[in-house]
């Protein structure tokens, strides 16, 4: 592919030593023994850790079965219970410490203990049996953030049903589609969610799935209530208190075999049907539990708080699963980060006390913007002392955006692990380890131990450091994706393919190393990397480079289709201060392309900049690049933007500054 490095970020930090002395993984050293051992052998480095994390009822006895590659099986004759492994194995322990601590959209504070969390899942598990579901039935979770959340995708585990949670943003045809597909038998939802001080409506959105077709399969919708307005509830359908009602507070954990599918997640491309990505239940949960200890550093006394939805792989491994199977205390949230004030994050973090913080690049940005609009958005206004860790998780956080982080919000103290995953790899797979790894603003440093990462030609060929290429995997792991539900051939042609030699797990990202450190950095999805002229940019160095600049809050890059240069650079951008108009915008628009010329050359210099209040975005802070990439060819948007927060935007980003 033939990316060159232009990204010249060399700004260096080391983790303090007070922090790399409580470290669970301490110092370089360690990391590189953790490295070594895997290398060494393989397979016993992660029996090793499945043995020490994981609670067996049968052990197992076989670790890797890779005879039918690409379809690899891990622990395959052993036997667990996840739930057991979040909930149970605590419970004589610390019942009665603080497992979520949840504050709703409205400042309203609930507290459950592991005890508490264990006496919901059982109540609710109970509750489910009465439907007559089958061992890995699909249940479709359609729920708000909240203990609910939790409760509804551990009570399926408990049973050993294969839940699927849809994020609570998406539209009526979105949840069609994933019921129809995984042929689901249940749907679990609420009438109501609260975000940003609305009222939106979930029941409404399954009502409209069903009448859409495809969904004979359902047999029952059980629905939790959030308001007070009176709804009558049609046949099938029973609500959430009503199906717990004398139910008993413990329910005996059915055991199931490692390789069972713990959950379906769909990920859905900007072409094609939603892909059901199939998770196991131990690989995926030995590296939820993994990650947990040596990324986050987790401590018995931390205050977690990762701020996903469950409706994203993030709040399945680090809210529903991670950090209960860890015996964590973490915060939960059911709104967003800019209501009522965009102080609300760092309200939260200094009145909880919360230790290690997890959230996206986008709302760092956002919250940057809004910092510079009142004391009440501004992070000095609160204290934040209680932070000895900082994430960053979704997308490539660009290196000034990590610097505002690392300077406003953990005051020059916290390292911050800048990880880099997907849906499809369960949890980390290259990330600092925050005692050992020195960090580097954008870069996601080094592979997490066990991880073999490379960076590969098109004809799967490792490239030398400094070039760019396709970045995969080399051996599988536990927690990798098991298939595509229903789809195996696609599984095989999108993850592993024949070009590629059919056994190196292709990521879909493009990703260069440093020539030195051979530190790695992701330049974007091999979509979003543009030949402009023979030349080959990443849509994330051009952003990186305009948000270095101090007038720019936010940017998202794309391509367009050009009758000479192949295609030509499109920038939105969102400004610290107000959109500019006329005789302004132009001057800045003229100051932000030579910016760019100067940061990264002439070549990179985008042809069309467009202003905008903010960019557009899903309820979860997601850029929906797809939409800017039809507004960049200037085409109607006619797909569905039901996910979108803020639709009004894209009138806005439809001007093109002449």
């Amino acid at each position: 592919m033939g990316i060159e490095s232009v990204l010249s970020e060399h700004r260096t930090f080391h983790p303090d030593q007070s922090f790399v002395s409580r470290a669970n993984v301490s110092g370089m050293v360690a990391y590189e023994k953790l490295c070594t051992a895997a290398n060494k052998n393989y397979e016993e480095f992660w029996a090793n850790l499945a043995r020490e994390l994981i609670v067996w009822k049968k052990p197992f006895t076989k670790t890797l079965n890779d005879s039918n590659a690409p379809f690899y099986k891990w622990f395959e004759d052993g036997e667990l219970n996840v739930s057991y492994n979040c909930l149970d194995k605590h419970l004589s322990s610390q019942p009665n410490k603080i497992a979520i601590i949840f504050e709703a959209d409205n400042g309203d504070i609930n507290n459950v203990t592991y005890k508490e969390l264990y006496e919901k899942v059982c109540q609710f598990a109970n509750g489910l049996k009465t439907f007559n579901l089958n061992l890995g039935d699909r249940v479709v979770i359609y729920l708000p953030m909240g203990i609910e959340a939790v409760v509804a995708m551990l009570a399926c585990a408990r049973i050993g049903l294969t839940h699927s949670v849809v994020f609570g943003g998406f539209s009526a045809k979105s949840i069609q589609e994933r019921i129809k597909d995984a042929q689901a038998k249940l749907v679990i939802t609420a009438d109501v969610q609260f975000r940003g001080g609305k009222i939106l409506p979930l029941k409404a959105a399954v009502d409209e799935a069903f009448i859409l077709g495809g969904c004979e399969s359902v047999v029952g919708n059980v629905v939790l209530k959030k308001s007070n307005d009176a709804i009558e509830l049609k046949n099938k359908e029973v609500w959430w208190h009503e199906l717990i009602k004398n139910q008993s507070k413990d329910c005996d954990p059915i055991y199931v075999n490692a390789e069972h599918p713990l959950f379906l997640l769909y990920t859905s491309g900007s072409t094609g049907t939603p892909k059901g990505v199939q998770h196991s239940s131990a690989g995926y949960l030995l590296h939820a539990m993994n990650t947990m200890r040596w990324t986050f550093d987790i401590k018995g006394d931390d205050i977690y708080w990762c701020t996903a939805d469950v409706g994203w792989i993030t709040g399945h491994t680090y809210v529903a699963y991670g950090p209960l199977a860890m015996g964590a205390t973490q915060l939960i949230y059911e709104g967003i980060p800019t209501f009522p004030h965009g102080g609300r994050f760092w309200q939260m973090i200094e009145k909880h006390h919360v230790s290690i913080f997890y959230t996206a690049p986008t709302a760092i940005r956002s919250l940057i913007k809004a910092s510079e609009s009142n004391k009440e958005s501004n992070p000095d206004t609160y204290d934040l002392s209680s932070l000895r860790l900082l994430g960053s998780v979704g997308e490539p956080i660009n290196p000034e955006a990590w610097m505002w982080y690392y300077e406003k919000i953990g005051h020059h103290q916290c390292p911050i692990v800048d990880t880099f995953w997907q849906t499809e790899t369960g949890g980390h797979v290259i990330t600092p380890l925050p005692g050992a790894t020195p960090l580097v603003p954008g870069s996601c440093t080094l592979p997490f131990p066990g991880i073999d990462a490379a960076i590969v030609d098109e004809a799967g060929h490792e490239v030398p450091w400094g070039t760019g290429g396709l970045l995969v995997i080399k051996k599988p792991w536990p927690s990798m994706i098991r298939t595509i539900w229903g789809d195996p051939e696609r599984y095989k042609k999108s993850y592993y393919p024949e070009e590629l030699g059919g056994k190196v797990y292709l990521a879909g990202d493009g990703a260069i190393r440093d020539k030195t450190t051979g530190y790695f950095t992701i330049m974007g999805r091999i979509d979003d990397v543009l030949s402009v002229s023979g030349h080959r940019l990443g849509t994330m160095e051009i952003e990186s480079s305009l948000v270095s600049n101090p007038l720019v809050a936010e940017a998202a890059v794309v391509g367009k289709p050009h009758e000479i240069k192949g295609e030509s650079i499109v920038a939105y951008v969102v400004l610290k201060g107000k959109r500019p108009e006329g005789d302004e915008a132009k001057a800045i628009v003229n100051q932000l392309r030579d910016w760019v010329g100067k940061e990264i050359g002439p070549i990179a210099k985008p042809e069309d900049i467009r202003f905008g209040d903010n960019l557009p975005k899903t309820r979860s802070g997601k850029i929906m690049r797809r939409l800017l990439r039809s507004l960049a060819k200037g085409e109607e948007i006619t797909s569905d933007i039901s996910t979108l927060d803020n639709p009004s935007i894209l009138e806005q980003l439809k001007k093109t500054i002449q």
